[in-house]
């Protein structure tokens, strides 16, 4: 009886427990029905991304992601984190029984510990749509959810006063037309911290720089843009006459945000400038004396045109293309291409053959190097993933790298467009040839293909989306790729090199940095940079017609030294952005005015540091390499270093290469010991090749006292009678040489 007792206990409890349980699936069924269903990829990855959990220092790290847990870059593979999350290691990252102790969510707020610190707090608005997602049973997708199309930002432009505010707003779109307000989820980042911070909440807090100002907003691998103009305010007159076209945007730009440019700057700055800017030399102190002297209103033009045509023209700017086109020397073997590749640069620029035709026979280059000196390239760069690489960012200015493995963070680039852009190299060949380390480049017949190492589908070559159509076998699909290039339609090509042309002349590309341009990093005046691609496309491609149009404005001749107004400007070219030279021109500085020489080796005697072929003199010489000469390593150039150290001023200040400059036998220093011109005129000379310009009456009176004081110690030595020595001079060249003024192309 108490077993009979104890049974039917046993089953009332059971019964019981059955029908809570029927009314709990009821409420939760009921709930479900009543509630929209949390959709993982519209709901959930917008929390993991917002949450910083798929960023690439997190679980997106390349190798695993972090301890064991592996998430898509940024949610851009969001069936593979779907996988990742609810099936791998056995599901333990879910507890559909108790959702609210998922291991997910025990984690991403901490109850757990999790080295990524506290992500999403209890009752937070994220941490409540995961769990309710959680609890709906974790669906992928509910069938029939529209898919994102785009993503806006409200205001998508504004004017902000100087320690403003603007609050943003972000609104989706998606493939059944409605919108949500996704401001919560999206992602704030602005382009210049130093001119503008934004909050996780979108709300933008301008700082006291005037200019203009971009804050980039991403929500689930789309993008969108809020520029502001922040004016000073400050009343714009009395500009100078606009000379062309540049003018005219530069100098609107400043009178919307009210910051007045510095005057023209003077005959002997303009002239140092665009010797230093086109040739990378100092001018001669005949060229500086003819100049001065010289009234004629054209002067400054006929300056650029003697410019342009001189080999200094061509060292230079060769100088800075077998640099960005990687002419490297590893050993031995390279010498013969690294020369003759150099040569076809200098050569090329010297004749101003026109851009477009230059890289067209540097992309499509068969033959052997001594035939056809463009194929050095592909001795250098040899896979079509770096050949895709360096052709994009060099040429088109877009940095493809991370799409190899990822949808791009910043842009619209997928890993398709990236194996259908390396396509066009596929069929690139090669065959060794009787000189040692160089081969014969040939196009292999066949149908270009590449595998997208993802998904393992074959593409066919694409440029950025556009379908190069069907490429005969025997027809080499470079030349598509350059006919796309230099079509007048073309967005990347034009653009791409007047950025890179403007910011050699004014330290500062109209986008930063100069190799990045994309939607979500928009040009500082787009009406200017339009109008440079237009005019350069219009030329023909005529690199030297973009150096003279640059040099001949107002712009560009304006002083760097600010007004009262402009100090703080840094991207509205209201003056001139004095920067360093560069170590070759630097070190050639040196030599004008030192009158010394350096030797470089298995080079003829007198050639200059702008002039060399490749890297590989940087071993011998420590100037260069302290003063940062890059090694031509890579297409960016970034890879020179501009910056100041403790090690350039230790070497200008006290280096035995600086010592044995200033004391050569035959040098200025001795020379002007000897001359028997007045004292006040040999300074002058130093003056002249130092700096282009006249010493100030201050400073023509320092230098004589110092060069006419009377040696400690010596009684029979006068003012009057005292006869500068060497070391004098040397002295004072040492002082000169060590100037800002000196150091920097103002």
């Amino acid at each position: 009886m108490a077993l009979f007792s104890k049974t039917s206990m046993s089953t009332c409890v059971l019964r019981g427990l059955l029908a809570a349980l029927v009314g709990c699936i009821s409420v939760n069924a009921f709930a479900q029905d009543s509630d929209p269903t949390v959709s993982f990829v519209n709901d959930v990855m917008p929390v993991f991304t917002k949450a910083g959990c798929n960023t690439g220092a997190c679980h997106a790290k390349a190798g695993g992601g972090q301890n064991g847990f592996q998430l898509s870059l940024l949610g851009f593979e969001p069936a593979e984190d779907f996988e990742s999350l609810t099936k791998e290691a056995r599901g333990r990252r879910l507890f559909p029984a108790v959702p609210e102790r998922s291991l997910v969510l025990m984690k991403a707020s901490n109850q757990t510990p999790h080295g990524g610190g506290m992500r999403l707090s209890q009752g937070s608005p994220g941490y409540l749509q995961i769990l309710k997602w959680i609890e709906q049973g974790s669906p992928y997708q509910s069938g029939n959810e529209p898919q994102l199309k785009s993503v806006e930002v409200q205001p998508q432009r504004g004017i902000v006063a100087m320690q403003g505010q603007q609050q943003l707003k972000a609104i989706a779109t998606y493939s059944d037309g409605s919108t949500r307000d996704v401001t919560e989820l999206a992602l704030f980042e602005s382009n210049d911290v130093a001119m503008a911070d934004v909050t996780k909440e979108g709300l933008v807090q301008v700082h006291d720089i005037p200019g203009r100002v971009s804050v980039m907003l991403r929500y689930q691998g789309q993008a969108a843009v809020f520029s502001a103009a922040v004016p000073l305010g400050a009343a714009v007159e009395n500009l100078p006459e606009p000379r062309n076209f540049i003018d005219d945007y530069v100098f609107a730009n400043l009178k919307e945000i009210g910051i007045p440019p510095s005057p023209i700057c003077d005959d002997a700055t303009f002239l140092r400038r665009v010797s230093l800017d086109i040739a990378g030399r100092l001018p001669t102190e005949t060229e500086t004396a003819e100049f001065l002297a010289d009234s004629e209103n054209q002067k400054r033009d006929q300056v650029i045109e003697r410019l342009l045509k001189s080999p200094g023209y061509a060292d230079y700017f060769a100088n800075k293309w077998t640099t960005l086109l990687k002419n490297r020397r590893d050993d031995a073997s390279d010498i013969t291409s690294n020369f003759a590749f150099h040569a076809w640069i200098r050569d090329s620029l010297l004749a101003n053959v026109p851009y477009d035709q230059l890289v067209r026979e540097l992309l499509a280059a068969t033959g052997t190097v001594i035939g056809n000196p463009p194929v050095a390239w592909y001795k250098r760069v040899k896979e079509p993933k770096e050949q895709l690489e360096d052709v994009a960012q060099l040429f088109l200015g877009v940095r493809l790298q991370c799409a190899q493995c990822h949808h791009h963070p910043f842009e619209r680039w997928s890993q398709d467009d990236y194996y259908s852009l390396s396509a066009f190299f596929t069929q690139v060949g090669r065959k060794p040839t009787a000189t040692a380390g160089e081969d014969l480049i040939f196009h292999k017949r066949g149908i270009a293909m590449a595998k997208n190492v993802k998904t393992g589908i074959e593409l066919t070559p694409a440029a950025f989306g556009d379908s190069m159509g069907e490429i005969p076998a025997d027809r080499d699909p470079r030349l598509d790729l350059a006919d796309w290039m230099a079509s007048p339609t073309n967005p990347f090509f034009a653009r791409a090199l007047v950025n890179r042309y403007w910011k050699h002349f004014f330290n500062r590309g109209l986008i930063e940095p100069e190799d990045d341009i994309r939607d979500t990093n928009p040009p500082t005046n787009p009406e200017l940079l339009s109008a440079l691609e237009k005019h350069f496309v219009s030329s023909h491609y005529d690199l030297k017609d973009l150096v003279r149009v640059i040099t001949q404005s107002r712009a560009y001749q304006l002083s760097s030294l600010p007004n009262e107004h402009n100090l703080v400007d840094r991207q509205n070219y209201s003056r001139y952005y004095p920067r360093r030279l560069q170590a070759e021109v630097m070190l050639d500085a040196i030599d004008d005015l030192a009158g010394s020489k350096t030797v470089f080796a298995n080079l003829p005697p007198g050639t200059r540091a702008i002039a060399l072929p490749d890297n590989s003199y940087n071993n011998a010489s420590a100037f260069l390499r302290v003063f940062g000469r890059p090694d031509n390593a890579s297409v960016c150039e970034c890879e020179r270093s501009q910056s100041s150290n403790l090690a350039q001023s230790l070497h200008l200040l006290n280096s035995s290469e600086i010592r044995n400059k200033l004391s050569v036998g035959n040098g200025r220093a001795a020379e002007l010991a000897k001359s028997k011109a007045a004292i006040g005129d040999r300074v002058r000379e130093l003056y002249a090749i130092a700096f282009s310009r006249e010493p100030r009456p201050e400073e023509l009176e320092t230098a004589v006292s110092y060069l006419t004081e009377p040696e400690s110690g010596d009684r029979n030595e006068t003012v009057e009678n005292r006869t500068p020595t060497p070391q004098d001079f040397r002295d004072l060249i040492w002082a000169l040489m060590n100037t800002k003024e000196f150091l920097f192309n103002h």
